[in-house]
């Protein structure tokens, strides 16, 4: 028997679950409210399965029901109940999916939790709601039999009351719109004035709709319908934060007109009556729609606010500007693993003489909507003075949206990974390179325009992607270009370039800005076959910030997913989160969004972050950071067996980074598991920690960095490292990968413990067998064993040899002679060797 601990949901709304693969001891010994109390179901097996076995408290007696889908079993606690978890025994006839439900008078019903993709054994829910009644409805069986339950039990505090239901009218004389109006006497307003002597009509046609703007987001607990002689014999009442996404409250069929109410429970600022089958020839008439908000048990999660302690927002009047950027590094130049966050936002204007150095988890980006909107006559410096000269290190950082002219012609960007440099212009030349040319090991531009030269200098490896240069001039091993104006052509075979004309699919990461006074987020549109930066254009769209949860420190899991649940978006400030549940993105297009590089920690096992298989989830700008207890899979993209086509709309995920150890122990079996087809992973640096506190072969354990299960999936620079088995395992279809940067774990101890199948050492890069069609351009694998220097490694990458697997200008290195690599992918490939650090190259696999 296993137990699963889910997240809250919202009482107003069921949250999509995919069960975690991690298990936690059984729940809270108390005896459960629904212990001996009066339980019925839809049917019974037989005489010996009744539904009072399942509240009797002994697991070797159980309910069980007719072999059939749509079964329900229920209790009455006796009196109206807050209810806060529901366990579910199952036994082998269990529940695929099912919902748990809660109600007032048994009749009416309420989702407190939708469960797909169960596998049986022992369910515990984490609910939010309140009601007398409390059922398991099923919706489809695992098995040839029906269902059945050992034990059914709900906790919570007894003798809660009910919520309570404003009796006016919050609809009245609010803004209204409808689908069409039958004429200009009929109109939608008609339905929300109060007065029953008029009313709205639609058009003679399928399906039709009149909603109202209730002003602000509301708890709502009951819509009163008067038809007139045309009414909706099948309709739904519908609930939205934003006007665009919607929530059915209520869902009727067989109406017969007349004046119905309707008890629901959910949030929002919008409602509306959709129908889809009329009950006449005419269309649909309504005198008025009566609208009831009040306490549904949990408040609704209000978006917008300000920005939280760690945002800084300046303009060029600031006082004392330097100053402040000066504090802020001062804090954090060096501290690699430390707990400060930090977001500059810089108003539209001109800033003179500035030079804003950042250090870890700082973050600089303009207001604007266009980069040269914010006009920086100065720098912005990253440097590597606290390491003795050495970049290697400059991790967690960013820029974005802004101009800069450097003071002295150039600008310095001496980063590692998981240093975005986005949106930028800057009116002159770049330099990736720390003061004295030390080591290197970046890096990743999208979206920028370099007007003067580009200098790597002694950057090992880089990508850059839609954007333009004035010129590139040298490189180390592995420097890769798509859709960049200026760039050099490919030179693999002698050189480290590798140059693609455009970007197949790319759209630009999502950005806040200032829209006069108020606060937006700019979502780029997708972009196909890219060439070049995308401003100043600008094609996409813009959300105000009042459709985001803007989440500060100390904000909980559970409202967090009820600010999904109504439909927010969510906004990170700068800080660290520890979550008690996994965050649950359901709804098509949602965006979360990070500033300061904020950083979840999953507590006690659980995953992270878990997104449904829809279209348009944005995901950009967090750090996800392993807890000490073992998680399954911190982030994962679509739910096991996803095979819907979002190509039109894929998923984006986008400078979302991920660490297991270094800040602490860490551990996860899997870092990010993508089963959605279409989505685009667009610059993801995974990371287990080869230094810092908490860090041992098995003491940060990861086995798996990037599992990529769903199909025509692309990556636009990857970057994972140190992992104990595969750091990319890839078997869905048609995938591809442009730019691809990994180190294999330093603390190997040994050949023995990294051997399988026959083969010394797991490829950085794994194509699955299975795979028919794969494709990827610039790929670099490094070793350093330092552990143990006499380890061979059988290759770097491996694949299937068929006609449909490409790959294109792959190398392989020994840092330093700490361990070798026998081939480049498979058995191809010259072998390291030495002291030299000189790659060994394929340009064309097979």
């Amino acid at each position: 028997m296993r137990l699963r601990s889910l997240g809250v949901a919202l009482a107003a709304a069921a949250a999509l679950i995919t069960l975690p693969s991690t298990h936690t001891s059984a729940a809270a010994a108390e005896t459960p409210l629904s212990q001996g109390r009066t339980a019925t179901s839809s049917s019974d097996e037989n005489a010996g399965t009744p539904a009072a076995n399942a509240v009797d408290g002994d697991t070797g007696t159980r309910w069980s029901s007719a072999a059939s889908d749509t079964q329900w079993l229920q209790v009455d606690l006796g009196s109206t109940a807050s209810i806060t978890k529901v366990v579910l025994n199952w036994e082998t006839a269990y529940g695929k999916d099912y919902k748990v439900q809660a109600s007032q008078d048994g009749s009416n019903w309420t989702d407190l939790k939708s469960v797909t993709g169960g596998d049986g054994g022992l369910d515990s829910l984490d609910v939010s709601g309140q009601g007398r009644y409390v059922r398991m409805y099923g919706i489809h069986q695992a098995t040839q039999w029906g269902y059945s339950l050992w034990e059914f039990q709900v906790f919570g505090t007894a003798g809660g009351t009910a919520p309570s239901c404003d009796p006016a009218n919050a609809a009245k004389g609010k803004q209204a719109s409808a689908s069409s109006t039958e004429n200009a006497g009929t109109p939608a307003s008609a339905a929300f004035d109060g007065d029953t002597g008029t009313r709205w009509s639609s058009q003679a046609s399928d399906p039709q709709w009149v909603q109202v703007d209730l002003g602000s987001v509301q708890s709502l607990c009951k819509v009163d319908l008067t038809w007139e002689a045309a009414y909706a014999k099948e309709f739904q009442i519908q609930a939205s934060t934003d006007g665009q996404n919607w929530t059915t409250l209520k869902s009727v069929t067989g109406a017969t007109g007349g004046t119905a109410s309707y008890d629901v429970s959910g949030s929002g600022r919008y409602l509306r009556v959709y129908g889809t089958v009329r009950g006449t020839g005419y269309g649909y008439s309504l005198w008025e729609v009566a609208v009831h908000t009040g306490s549904s048990g949990t408040p609704p999660v209000q978006g917008g606010g300000d920005l939280g302690p760690n945002v800084i927002v300046v303009d060029p009047s600031t006082p004392n500007l330097q100053q402040k950027f000066d504090q802020v590094f001062a804090q954090q130049e060096s501290s690699q693993f430390g707990t400060g966050r930090y977001q500059f936002l810089l108003k539209a204007g001109t800033y003179n003489g500035i030079n804003a150095q950042l250090g870890f988890y700082t973050s600089i980006s303009g207001l604007g909507l266009n980069p040269d909107d914010t006009q920086i006559n100065g720098d912005i410096t990253v440097d590597a003075g606290w390491f003795n000269g050495n970049a290697t290190q400059n991790f967690w950082r960013s820029a974005e949206n802004l101009a800069i002219r450097p003071s002295n012609g150039t600008d310095r960007w001496a980063v590692a990974q998981a240093a975005p440099f986005r949106r930028i212009h800057v009116q002159g030349g770049l330099n990736l390179a720390p003061n004295g040319y030390g080591w290197a090991s970046g890096g990743y531009i999208a979206d920028s325009k370099i007007d003067g030269t580009v200098g790597p200098y002694s950057q090992q490896q880089w990508y850059t992607r839609d954007s333009s240069v004035g010129g590139w001039t040298n490189g180390v091993w592995n420097m890769t270009f798509t859709g960049v104006q200026g760039a050099p052509a490919t030179n693999f075979d002698s050189g480290p370039y590798t140059t693609l004309d455009t970007t197949p699919v790319s759209r630009e990461k999502p950005f806040l800005y200032l829209d006069g006074s108020t606060y937006k987020v700019f979502v780029p549109a997708k972009r196909t076959n890219a060439r070049g930066v995308s401003w100043p254009a600008n094609a996409g769209t813009s959300l105000p910030l009042d459709q985001f949860y803007v989440v500060k420190p100390g904000a909980s899991a559970a409202t967090i997913n009820a600010a999904l649940a109504q439909g927010l978006n969510l906004l990170f400030t700068p800080g660290v989160y520890h979550l008690d549940q996994t965050i649950d993105v359901t709804r098509a297009d949602t965006v979360v969004l990070g500033l300061g590089l904020a950083t979840l920690v999953p507590d006690n096992g659980i995953d992270a972050m878990h997104v449904a298989d829809v279209d348009g989830v944005k995901l950009a700008g967090f750090l996800i950071d392993a807890g000490p207890v073992n998680s399954d899979t911190l982030l994962q993209i679509g739910t096991p067996g996803s095979s819907a086509d979002h190509s039109a709309n894929p998923t984006t995920m986008q400078d979302v980074f991920v660490r297991i150890g270094g800040a602490g122990p860490g551990l996860a079996t899997n870092s990010v598991v993508v089963n959605s087809n279409h989505v685009i992973i667009d610059h993801t640096w995974l990371w287990r920690a080869d230094h810092g506190s908490g860090v041992g072969w098995d003491t940060n354990r990861a086995d798996f960095g990037l599992r990529v299960n769903g199909n025509d999936v692309l990556a636009t620079g990857l970057f994972v490292e140190h992992f104990n088995k595969y750091d990319v395992y890839w078997s869905g279809e048609r995938g591809r990968t442009i730019f691809f940067q990994n180190e294999k774990a330093y603390d190997a101890p040994n050949a023995a413990a990294i051997t399988h199948d026959g083969i010394v050492g797991y490829a950085a890069y794994k194509v699955a067998d299975t795979v028919n069609v794969h494709e990827a351009w610039g790929l670099g694998s490094y070793c350093n064993f330092t552990a143990d220097p006499t380890i061979v490694q059988a290759h770097g990458f491996q694949a299937p040899v068929k006609a449909g697997i490409k790959m294109h200008d792959l190398l392989v290195i020994s840092l330093g002679g700490k361990g070798q690599y026998a081939h480049v992918i498979n058995d191809t490939g010259s072998p390291t060797s030495g002291t030299d650090t000189v790659p060994s190259k394929v340009t064309q696999f097979p």
